[in-house]
C-alpha cells in the first residue's frame, strides 16, 4: 500500500496484529465497514508495536494477561484456550515486522479486502495460539480463503513483504499515529480520527456520514 493510495478519502485503520485492545474492537471494525463498504474504501496499515528490542518473548510481556482481561470485560472478545497456552508457556517471540509482513502478502492479493486479512490474522494468534512468524500461518489464511499461496510463501521467503511492513510504519508514522488501534478518516491531507475501541457502531456511522457529507 502506497501513500497516494491511503491518502485519497478512505477509512484508515492503524493496528498491530500483537495488539489485545485491535482484537478487542475486531468485531466492531468489522460490522462498520460491513454497513459502510458501498460507500468508502476502508484500508488497513500495520502499526510496530513490537519492532527491534520490543520483539521479545510473551513472557517478557507480564502485563499482557491482565490486560486480556480488561479487554475481554469491556469489549467482550474471547481469547481461546490455545492463546492461553501460549501465554502460559511463554517464549513465543511477538515481532510486529513479521506480523505486517504477513497483512502485506495477504492484502498484495485481495486489497479490498484487508480488514478481513487483518482478523484473520488476529484470529490465528488470539483464537488459535498460532505464531504470526510462522509463514505457514499467512499461508494456510490464503488457502483457505482462495488466495495464491504460492504467491504468499514468495513474498514472505524473498523480503518484499517485510519491504511492505516497514512501508507501512513509515506510513503510519506519517500520520501522526502513536497508539493501536487508530481509526481515521483521510481525505487527501485532512485527516479526521474516528472513534475506535469501545465505540458504539451508531457512533461510527454517524461520524462517517457527517465527513462524508
Amino acid at each position: 500500500m502506497d501513500r497516494s493510495n491511503t491518502l485519497t478519502k478512505s477509512v484508515v485503520y492503524v493496528a498491530d496484529a500483537y495488539c489485545g485492545w485491535c482484537w478487542g474492537f475486531s468485531q466492531r471494525l468489522g460490522e462498520f465497514e460491513t454497513a459502510n463498504r458501498h460507500k468508502v474504501a476502508f484500508n488497513v496499515i500495520s502499526g510496530g508495536l513490537f519492532v527491534g528490542e520490543r520483539a521479545k518473548s510473551i513472557a517478557s510481556y507480564p502485563h499482557i494477561p491482565q490486560a486480556n482481561e480488561r479487554i475481554a470485560h469491556l469489549t467482550g472478545a474471547s481469547f481461546g484456550e490455545p492463546y492461553q497456552a501460549l501465554l502460559r508457556e511463554g517464549s513465543m517471540v511477538m515481532d510486529s515486522v513479521d506480523a505486517a509482513a504477513g497483512l502485506a502478502a495477504l492484502r498484495a492479493q485481495a486489497p479490498e479486502r484487508a480488514v478481513h486479512w487483518f482478523h484473520e490474522l488476529q484470529a490465528a494468534f488470539y483464537a488459535r495460539g498460532l505464531s504470526l512468524s510462522d509463514p505457514a500461518t499467512i499461508a494456510d489464511i490464503a488457502s483457505a480463503q482462495g488466495l495464491d499461496e504460492g504467491l504468499v510463501l514468495r513474498a514472505l521467503a524473498d523480503g518484499s513483504a517485510q519491504a511492505q511492513a516497514r512501508r507501512d510504519f513509515e506510513l503510519a508514522s506519517g500520520l501522526g499515529v502513536v497508539s493501536y488501534p487508530t481509526l481515521l478518516f483521510v481525505d487527501g491531507a485532512e485527516i479526521h480520527k474516528l472513534p475506535a475501541t469501545g465505540a458504539a457502531l451508531s457512533t461510527l456511522n454517524e461520524r462517517l456520514d457527517a465527513l462524508l457529507n
